[in-house]
C-alpha cells in the first residue's frame, strides 16, 4: 500500500526565533500541533523539514528519550548542547545524536549571509535513560548519486549507529533514472522528496515536498522525472 502525502496536507509554521526566524514543515503531531492522523510512523515519531534564516539560532532546549537524526539539506548546520558538544554539518552530512537520560541542545544557523535548512528525525529509543552522546559523519554527494545510501542503522556497520529499529538512506537520483528498494515483511517505508523534480513510486505520483507512506509491498521501484533529493526512512511496523 502506497500513501502520497501531498505538500498542502503537511502542516506549516513559521516564528521568531534568537536572532531570526524560522520555517518549518513539521509532517507529524509535534509541539501544539496535533493530528490524529499522522502521530508517527512505526519508530518514526518525527519528520521535520525546517528552515532558519541567516544567523539564527533555536535557543537550548531538553529533551529526554529521543534517538535523533539531523539531515542538512542546505546551508550549514551547527548543533551545540550543554556541554558545548556537536559539530557542523554540510549539506548532505549527517548526524545521530542519543538524548537518552536527558540533554540540552541548541540548533543554529552557522552561515550569517545565508539560509540553513535541515530535516530532523526523532525515533522511539529502544530503552530509556541511555547514556547521552553526538557522532557524525560527512558525506559526499557522489556516494549517494543514483544509489540509496545507508547514513544510519541498528543493524549495518559502517555506519551511525541508532538504538531504534531504523535505518536512513539518502539519495540524489538523476533525472529519467529509476531505484529499486526492497521491503521485508513487518516494515514500512516513509519516503520524503526533498527537493528537484517529483517522483513515481511504483504507480504513484509524490511531487517535491511531498512524502510516500509504504506498507505491505515487497519492492518499490522509484523513478525521477528530474534531478531528484530523496530521504528514505525504514522502520519496524
Amino acid at each position: 500500500m502506497i500513501q502520497i502525502r501531498d505538500p498542502k496536507s503537511i502542516y506549516q509554521i513559521e516564528g521568531e526565533i534568537e536572532n531570526g526566524s524560522f520555517r518549518g514543515r513539521w509532517h507529524f503531531s509535534f509541539g501544539d500541533y496535533y493530528d490524529p492522523k499522522f502521530k508517527d510512523f512505526g519508530t518514526l515519531r518525527v519528520f521535520n523539514d525546517d528552515t532558519l534564516s541567516p544567523g539564527a539560532v533555536w535557543p537550548l532546549h531538553p529533551h529526554r528519550d529521543n534517538e535523533v537524526v539531523t539531515y542538512c539539506a542546505d546551508g550549514e548546520f551547527r548543533h551545540a548542547d550543554e556541554r558545548g558538544k556537536g559539530g557542523i554539518l554540510k549539506k548532505g552530512w549527517v548526524q545521530h545524536t542519543t538524548v537518552g537520560r536527558g540533554m540540552w541542545h541548541s540548533e543554529i544557523n552557522n552561515l550569517p549571509d545565508r539560509p540553513m535548512r535541515f530535516i530532523q528525525m526523532w525515533f522511539y529509543p529502544e530503552r530509556h535513560d541511555l547514556e547521552p552522546s553526538v557522532e557524525q559523519k560527512a558525506v559526499e554527494k557522489k556516494e549517494r548519486t543514483d544509489r540509496f545510501l545507508l547514513l544510519v542503522s541498528n543493524r549495518d556497520e559502517g555506519v551511525l549507529r541508532i538504538l531504534s529499529d531504523a535505518r536512513v538512506f539518502s539519495s540524489f537520483i538523476h533525472a529519467r533514472k529509476a531505484l529499486r528498494y526492497g521491503l521485508e515483511a513487518g516494515r514500512g517505508i516513509y519516503l520524503y522528496v526533498l527537493e528537484g523534480g517529483g517522483i513515481k513510486v511504483n504507480d504513484a505520483e509524490a511531487p517535491t515536498l511531498g512524502a510516500a507512506m509504504i506498507t505491505e509491498e515487497k519492492s518499490i521501484d522509484i523513478f525521477a522525472q528530474e534531478d531528484t533529493e530523496l530521504l528514505l526512512v525504514e522502520v519496524k511496523k
